[in-house]
């Protein structure tokens, strides 16, 4: 199959028309989510960043949480970037009052803990522990407190786990997105590439 591979992008609020650009920059169609029937047919699915108790509300009342969550569940190729990594957790240090996550990463998170927006930074990661670093805008970036088994550690800053991986599931703290860093990305579409090279089950 050599169609350009289907992602969708969670367009409920946040960085949604960056991630867009960086994908089609990519030789990716993106696809812009905002209800369950845009999940149908797509080859990989980012979670922008954003404030993440609000998308968990919005998911919620428009009944995406539970189609979004099997959809992950079932294999879909997944990044999620700052809000979408506390999305994709299976829990949260400092929740907001009655916040939910889709918990299909076991990781547990702390929000906001490289501080205040006015604090955002960009630093060089190491990522993965080969290949060049890469370049990562924090903005009100949660940290990972707890990794669960079987969940790889892909980068730290200032000793905290900032991206982490299991199988088809990617979260990260940061916004390549913002420093027109592509290797995250990349590495999404090299999961729908495995994916569509993997033989069907009998």
């Amino acid at each position: 199959m050599s169609s350009a591979p289907r992602v969708g992008v969670l367009a409920l609020q946040g960085g949604v028309a960056e991630h867009a650009a960086m994908l089609r920059e990519l030789g990716a169609e993106p696809v812009l989510v905002r209800t369950s029937e845009q999940l149908a047919g797509l080859d990989a699915l980012v979670l922008p960043g954003g404030e993440s108790s609000t998308v968990d509300r919005l998911l919620r009342l428009f009944g995406l949480r539970e189609p979004l969550r099997e959809a992950v569940l079932g294999g879909l190729p997944t990044l999620g970037t700052c809000a979408g990594l506390i999305l994709l957790s299976g829990g949260i240090e400092d929740p907001a009052p009655g916040q939910q996550t889709l918990e299909v990463l076991d990781v547990t998170v702390a929000r906001n803990a490289f501080g205040a927006q006015t604090a955002s930074e960009e630093a060089e990661l190491a990522w993965g522990g080969e290949g060049p670093p890469v370049r990562a805008a924090f903005i009100r970036a949660p940290v990972v407190t707890r990794v669960g088994d079987g969940v790889e550690v892909l980068a730290r800053h200032r000793g905290e786990v900032v991206a982490v991986a299991r199988d088809h599931v990617l979260g990260i703290s940061f916004h390549p997105e913002l420093t027109g860093e592509t290797a995250v990305h990349e590495h999404l579409l090299a999961l729908v590439a495995a994916r569509r090279a993997a033989p069907a089950a009998p």
